[in-house]
């Protein structure tokens, strides 16, 4: 797919495998709202890993299992129809973006932001997210290479620019050991 397209959408969602004979797919949530994503009615894009054209498709029931949303698509009966899209990434338009709370952002808006220290002075790129618990974990690519691991908290975050690309931190003692 190309970065065009790929711009133009947020993922929600991984095929993991299909569920029973009935054409139902096991779709993995990257998405705080799953329930909203994968509603009856609710159109999604099925997105083959190696790229390709975009798959436009319906859902018409959904429910969670688990740590999955077992979802039935409009057209599709049988195991046989939904086979070839395990391992598909699912995704909606990005307009259809839920606006984020205060102090929260998307993990697309803050990959690729220029991490700056209370000097000014630019530590590295935020390259990918980690969410190992109580709080998420930016990490970023420094200079020479040098991984970053930067604590989502207010001690250590001190202000967020989406616009711009931009994050000011406070360097605490041994952050950057």
């Amino acid at each position: 797919m190309n970065s065009k397209i790929e711009s133009n959408f947020l993922s929600v969602g991984k095929v993991a495998n299909t569920h029973g004979i009935r054409g139902e797919l096991k779709i993995f949530p990257y998405t705080d709202f799953p329930e909203m994503r994968f509603a009856a009615g609710k159109e999604l894009l099925l997105i083959e890993p190696e790229g390709g054209s975009p798959l436009k498709v319906k859902v018409i029931a959904a429910r969670e299992q688990k740590n999955v949303y077992i979802v039935k698509l409009d057209g599709y009966d049988n195991i046989n129809q939904v086979e070839k899209y395990k391992g598909w990434d699912v995704k909606v338009p990005k307009k259809e973006a839920v606006e984020a709370e205060e102090n929260a952002y998307y993990f697309h808006e803050i990959i690729g932001c220029a991490v700056l220290d209370e000097h000014g002075q630019e530590l590295g790129i935020v390259k990918d997210i980690l969410t190992p618990g109580a709080n998420d974990v930016w990490v970023v690519k420094g200079k020479g290479g040098k991984e970053l691991l930067i604590p989502f908290i207010e001690d250590i975050v001190k202000d967020v620019d989406v616009q711009k690309k931009v994050v000011r931190i406070e360097v605490m003692e041994g952050l950057l050991d």
